[in-house]
Protein backbone atom coordinates (compact mmCIF):
# COMPACT_ATOMS: atom_id res chain seq x y z
CA UNK A 1 0.00 0.00 0.00
CA UNK A 2 1.64 3.63 -1.00
CA UNK A 3 2.08 5.63 1.76
CA UNK A 4 0.31 9.06 2.42
CA UNK A 5 2.85 11.04 1.20
CA UNK A 6 3.00 9.52 -1.84
CA UNK A 7 -0.88 9.53 -2.48
CA UNK A 8 -0.57 12.92 -1.48
CA UNK A 9 2.31 13.61 -4.22
CA UNK A 10 1.97 15.45 -7.47
CA UNK A 11 2.72 13.12 -10.25
CA UNK A 12 1.51 9.14 -11.26
CA UNK A 13 1.25 7.89 -8.61
CA UNK A 14 -0.25 11.02 -6.18
CA UNK A 15 -3.53 12.52 -5.84
CA UNK A 16 -2.90 16.07 -5.17
CA UNK A 17 -2.54 17.67 -8.94
CA UNK A 18 -6.24 15.91 -9.43
CA UNK A 19 -7.65 17.90 -6.27
CA UNK A 20 -5.08 20.90 -7.42
CA UNK A 21 -7.11 20.78 -10.19
CA UNK A 22 -10.67 20.49 -8.04
CA UNK A 23 -9.93 23.58 -5.83
CA UNK A 24 -9.44 25.58 -8.86
CA UNK A 25 -12.88 24.64 -10.24
CA UNK A 26 -14.37 25.52 -7.25
CA UNK A 27 -12.80 28.88 -6.85
CA UNK A 28 -13.56 29.31 -10.55
CA UNK A 29 -17.10 28.51 -9.98
CA UNK A 30 -17.51 30.80 -6.79
CA UNK A 31 -15.96 33.59 -8.48
CA UNK A 32 -17.97 33.15 -11.45
CA UNK A 33 -21.45 33.04 -9.76
CA UNK A 34 -20.60 36.09 -7.06
CA UNK A 35 -21.47 39.24 -9.67
CA UNK A 36 -24.13 37.06 -11.09
CA UNK A 37 -25.73 36.88 -8.06
CA UNK A 38 -25.11 40.57 -6.72
CA UNK A 39 -26.89 42.29 -9.81
CA UNK A 40 -29.67 39.92 -9.99
CA UNK A 41 -30.17 40.34 -6.36
CA UNK A 42 -29.51 43.86 -6.45
CA UNK A 43 -32.35 44.63 -9.24
CA UNK A 44 -34.68 42.03 -7.42
CA UNK A 45 -34.90 44.18 -4.24
CA UNK A 46 -35.44 47.03 -6.20
CA UNK A 47 -38.09 45.36 -7.79
CA UNK A 48 -39.55 44.38 -4.44
CA UNK A 49 -39.36 47.78 -2.86
CA UNK A 50 -40.77 49.59 -6.21
CA UNK A 51 -44.35 51.55 -6.05
CA UNK A 52 -45.57 49.14 -8.75
CA UNK A 53 -47.16 45.99 -7.99
CA UNK A 54 -46.37 44.04 -10.57
CA UNK A 55 -42.85 43.89 -9.79
CA UNK A 56 -43.22 43.86 -6.59
CA UNK A 57 -45.02 40.78 -6.70
CA UNK A 58 -42.29 39.02 -9.11
CA UNK A 59 -39.29 39.99 -6.93
CA UNK A 60 -41.73 38.12 -3.79
CA UNK A 61 -42.15 35.00 -6.36
CA UNK A 62 -38.44 34.67 -7.63
CA UNK A 63 -36.93 34.55 -4.03
CA UNK A 64 -39.90 32.79 -2.63
CA UNK A 65 -39.39 29.62 -5.38
CA UNK A 66 -35.69 29.86 -5.36
CA UNK A 67 -35.07 30.21 -1.42
CA UNK A 68 -37.42 27.54 -0.53
CA UNK A 69 -36.10 24.90 -3.43
CA UNK A 70 -33.50 22.57 -2.16
CA UNK A 71 -30.03 23.94 -3.78
CA UNK A 72 -29.68 20.61 -5.25
CA UNK A 73 -33.27 20.31 -6.77
CA UNK A 74 -32.35 23.44 -8.28
CA UNK A 75 -29.38 22.19 -9.93
CA UNK A 76 -30.96 19.23 -10.92
CA UNK A 77 -33.65 21.45 -12.57
CA UNK A 78 -31.16 23.60 -14.39
CA UNK A 79 -29.00 21.22 -15.44
CA UNK A 80 -31.47 18.52 -16.52
CA UNK A 81 -34.27 20.75 -17.32
CA UNK A 82 -32.53 23.16 -19.14
CA UNK A 83 -31.30 20.47 -21.18
CA UNK A 84 -34.46 19.22 -22.40
CA UNK A 85 -35.87 22.65 -22.75
CA UNK A 86 -32.40 24.25 -25.00
CA UNK A 87 -32.85 20.72 -27.04
CA UNK A 88 -36.48 21.14 -28.56
CA UNK A 89 -35.32 24.28 -29.13
CA UNK A 90 -32.26 23.75 -30.83
CA UNK A 91 -34.33 20.58 -32.52
CA UNK A 92 -37.15 22.51 -33.62
CA UNK A 93 -34.70 25.11 -35.77
CA UNK A 94 -32.32 22.00 -36.73
CA UNK A 95 -33.96 18.62 -36.59
CA UNK A 96 -30.90 15.96 -35.24
CA UNK A 97 -28.89 18.02 -33.49
CA UNK A 98 -27.32 16.90 -30.39
CA UNK A 99 -27.20 19.59 -27.12
CA UNK A 100 -25.78 19.26 -24.02
CA UNK A 101 -25.17 21.97 -21.04
CA UNK A 102 -22.12 22.30 -19.90
CA UNK A 103 -22.29 21.32 -16.03
CA UNK A 104 -19.89 24.71 -15.08
CA UNK A 105 -22.74 26.33 -16.75
CA UNK A 106 -25.91 24.88 -15.03
CA UNK A 107 -23.80 25.04 -11.62
CA UNK A 108 -23.05 28.60 -12.36
CA UNK A 109 -26.96 29.52 -13.33
CA UNK A 110 -28.34 27.22 -10.58
CA UNK A 111 -26.04 28.46 -7.72
CA UNK A 112 -26.16 31.98 -9.22
CA UNK A 113 -30.39 32.14 -8.72
CA UNK A 114 -30.07 30.67 -5.75
CA UNK A 115 -27.53 32.85 -3.88
CA UNK A 116 -29.05 36.26 -5.93
CA UNK A 117 -32.23 35.36 -4.29
CA UNK A 118 -30.57 35.24 -0.48
CA UNK A 119 -28.61 38.33 -1.65
CA UNK A 120 -32.50 40.53 -2.65
CA UNK A 121 -32.92 40.06 1.13
CA UNK A 122 -29.98 41.75 2.56
CA UNK A 123 -30.08 44.34 -0.26
CA UNK A 124 -33.94 44.76 0.67
CA UNK A 125 -32.51 45.24 4.77
CA UNK A 126 -30.02 47.66 3.51
CA UNK A 127 -32.38 49.70 1.31
CA UNK A 128 -34.70 50.00 4.23
CA UNK A 129 -32.23 51.19 6.84
CA UNK A 130 -31.23 54.05 5.00
CA UNK A 131 -33.66 56.93 5.95
CA UNK A 132 -36.06 58.86 2.86
CA UNK A 133 -34.17 61.85 4.04
CA UNK A 134 -31.01 60.93 1.99
CA UNK A 135 -33.00 60.51 -1.16
CA UNK A 136 -34.76 63.62 -0.52
CA UNK A 137 -30.89 65.02 -0.27
CA UNK A 138 -29.71 64.05 -3.31
CA UNK A 139 -33.05 65.46 -5.02
CA UNK A 140 -33.07 68.85 -3.35
CA UNK A 141 -29.31 69.37 -4.56
CA UNK A 142 -30.61 68.75 -8.07
CA UNK A 143 -29.35 64.96 -8.66
CA UNK A 144 -31.25 62.52 -10.65
CA UNK A 145 -32.93 59.58 -9.22
CA UNK A 146 -29.83 57.70 -11.24
CA UNK A 147 -27.27 60.05 -9.32
CA UNK A 148 -28.86 59.89 -6.49
CA UNK A 149 -28.79 56.06 -6.45
CA UNK A 150 -25.32 56.11 -7.60
CA UNK A 151 -23.99 58.79 -5.65
CA UNK A 152 -25.73 58.81 -2.36
CA UNK A 153 -27.02 55.62 -1.59
CA UNK A 154 -25.53 53.04 -3.01
CA UNK A 155 -22.08 53.91 -1.10
CA UNK A 156 -24.49 53.48 2.24
CA UNK A 157 -26.00 50.43 0.78
CA UNK A 158 -22.57 48.66 0.51
CA UNK A 159 -21.60 49.42 3.74
CA UNK A 160 -24.59 48.60 5.45
CA UNK A 161 -24.97 45.25 3.34
CA UNK A 162 -21.58 44.10 3.14
CA UNK A 163 -21.86 41.48 6.62
CA UNK A 164 -24.88 40.09 5.05
CA UNK A 165 -23.00 39.66 1.86
CA UNK A 166 -20.05 38.40 3.20
CA UNK A 167 -21.64 35.45 5.49
CA UNK A 168 -23.21 34.70 1.59
CA UNK A 169 -20.32 34.47 0.33
CA UNK A 170 -18.96 31.97 2.31
CA UNK A 171 -22.24 30.06 2.10
CA UNK A 172 -21.80 29.78 -1.80
CA UNK A 173 -18.53 28.55 -1.54
CA UNK A 174 -19.24 25.53 0.38
CA UNK A 175 -22.49 25.49 -1.69
CA UNK A 176 -19.88 24.90 -5.30
CA UNK A 177 -19.49 21.21 -3.60
CA UNK A 178 -23.05 20.25 -4.64
CA UNK A 179 -22.22 20.16 -8.41
CA UNK A 180 -20.14 16.97 -7.80
CA UNK A 181 -23.48 15.91 -8.59
CA UNK A 182 -23.66 16.24 -12.17
CA UNK A 183 -20.03 15.16 -12.83
CA UNK A 184 -18.29 18.75 -12.81
CA UNK A 185 -14.52 18.04 -11.44
CA UNK A 186 -14.64 20.09 -8.53
CA UNK A 187 -12.92 19.63 -5.17
CA UNK A 188 -15.38 17.31 -3.71
CA UNK A 189 -15.89 14.97 -6.98
CA UNK A 190 -11.88 15.18 -7.59
CA UNK A 191 -11.68 13.96 -3.73
CA UNK A 192 -14.40 11.12 -3.95
CA UNK A 193 -12.84 9.47 -7.15
CA UNK A 194 -9.43 9.41 -4.95
CA UNK A 195 -11.36 7.96 -2.16
CA UNK A 196 -12.76 5.29 -4.24
CA UNK A 197 -9.74 4.50 -6.08
CA UNK A 198 -7.33 4.16 -2.98
CA UNK A 199 -9.84 3.10 -0.29
CA UNK A 200 -8.18 5.72 1.82
CA UNK A 201 -11.81 7.86 2.01
CA UNK A 202 -11.14 9.09 5.30
CA UNK A 203 -7.92 11.24 4.38
CA UNK A 204 -8.81 12.80 0.83
CA UNK A 205 -12.01 14.10 2.44
CA UNK A 206 -10.20 15.03 5.22
CA UNK A 207 -8.13 16.53 2.57
CA UNK A 208 -11.22 18.42 1.17
CA UNK A 209 -12.26 19.44 4.61
CA UNK A 210 -9.10 20.88 4.90
CA UNK A 211 -9.12 22.95 1.37
CA UNK A 212 -12.92 24.29 2.55
CA UNK A 213 -11.50 25.42 5.62
CA UNK A 214 -8.46 27.35 4.10
CA UNK A 215 -10.99 28.75 1.44
CA UNK A 216 -13.02 30.34 4.33
CA UNK A 217 -10.00 31.26 6.32
CA UNK A 218 -8.67 33.45 3.29
CA UNK A 219 -12.39 34.54 2.45
CA UNK A 220 -12.28 36.18 5.82
CA UNK A 221 -9.59 38.10 5.60
CA UNK A 222 -10.01 39.18 2.35
CA UNK A 223 -13.47 40.54 4.35
CA UNK A 224 -12.04 42.39 6.92
CA UNK A 225 -9.98 44.09 4.39
CA UNK A 226 -13.21 45.19 2.47
CA UNK A 227 -14.53 46.25 5.43
CA UNK A 228 -11.82 48.12 7.02
CA UNK A 229 -11.53 50.01 3.15
CA UNK A 230 -15.11 50.36 3.66
CA UNK A 231 -15.51 52.01 6.95
CA UNK A 232 -12.30 54.30 6.22
CA UNK A 233 -13.89 55.97 3.11
CA UNK A 234 -16.32 58.06 5.77
CA UNK A 235 -19.62 56.65 4.40
CA UNK A 236 -21.96 57.37 6.80
CA UNK A 237 -25.62 56.56 7.69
Amino acid sequence: MDSVWTLLSFGPKGWSDDIAYGVLVTISLALATLPIGLVIGFFVAVAKQSSEPSLRMAGNVYTTIFRGLPELLTLFVVFYGGQIAVGQIIRFFSPGTVVEINSFVAGMIALGVVFSSYCSEVFLSAFRAIPAGQYEGGYAIGLSKGQTMRLVVLPQLIRIALPGLANLWLNLLKDTALVSAIGLPDTLRQAGIAARVTKEAFLFFGVACLVFLVLAMISSVGIHAIERKVGSSGVTR
